[in-house]
């Protein structure tokens, strides 16, 4: 973990309440995709966890969904603000255990760093497919940014208004290959996924409200077959086998 000033160079709205923020600063602490930082706001007790959607050494890109007051304010700061952020924070997806042509599989802003994950996984010569689930077409966000990957990206929305109609579930099952994910969301879709018969494996990044973010205050407990574990500290990513519903 390292404690550090970045600051804001830009932010830009994706889609709906969506947002993309551009921090300059030492993102030197960020090593696997799905780790997260703690960004300190003006006039708040508590940091905000936001999970790491790209980063180079000297920047972070972070996907913000408004939710509350203290990310309906940071969406807005302007260019320049600067913001102490914790980084480094969380063990993340490991890309040598997932086997070639594995399902990276987002819902809502869960889709966030698997973005950063898919870009490392190219890089490092393994094939991926991409499955991003939302509520509508207008929900939908980095679909391009994907594709410039040379991704194709199998969208399901809620409505049918982009892609398939229905969920993340339904366009995995139409997959014929589909053994291996590396699934983000939130957890009725983590646990939908989990329960499909033909996933004999993956990791599941989960989300869940923080308050350190690292581990002292035990307040993100979860239990699993390796009994109690932190998502701040442990996870956010488990191995599939280990998690219990």
């Amino acid at each position: 973990m390292n404690k550090s000033v970045f600051t804001l160079e830009h932010a830009r709205r994706l889609a709906g309440d969506v947002w993309e923020l551009i921090l300059e600063g030492d993102a030197s602490a960020v090593t696997a995709p799905g780790q997260f930082v703690n960004l300190e706001l003006p006039g708040k007790f508590l940091r905000r966890p936001i999970s790491v959607c790209d980063w180079t050494e000297t920047s972070l890109t972070l996907l913000v969904k408004e939710v509350g007051a203290g990310t309906r304010e940071l969406v807005r700061l302007p260019a320049g603000t600067r913001l102490d952020v914790l980084t480094g924070l969380g063990n993340g997806f490991g890309i040598g255990a997932a086997p070639e042509g594995a399902v990276l599989v987002g819902g809502g802003i869960g889709s966030a760093p698997l973005y950063g994950l898919a870009k490392r996984m190219l890089a490092a010569g393994r094939s991926v497919q991409v499955v991003l689930g939302f509520r509508s077409k207008e929900d939908a966000f980095y679909l391009e940014e994907f594709a410039a990957l040379g991704l194709e990206v199998r969208a399901a929305t809620e409505d049918g208004s982009l892609g398939t109609k229905g969920f993340v579930t339904d366009v995995l099952n139409g997959l014929p290959d589909c053994r291996y994910v590396l699934a983000c969301g939130p957890t009725p879709m983590l646990r939908a996924v989990h329960a499909l018969p033909q996933i004999t494996g993956g990791q599941f990044s989960f989300e869940a409200r923080m308050a350190c973010g690292f581990g002292a205050c035990v307040g993100c407990t979860i239990e699993t077959r390796n009994g109690l574990r932190r998502v701040c500290k442990d996870g956010p990513v488990f191995r599939k086998e280990e998690i219990l519903w």
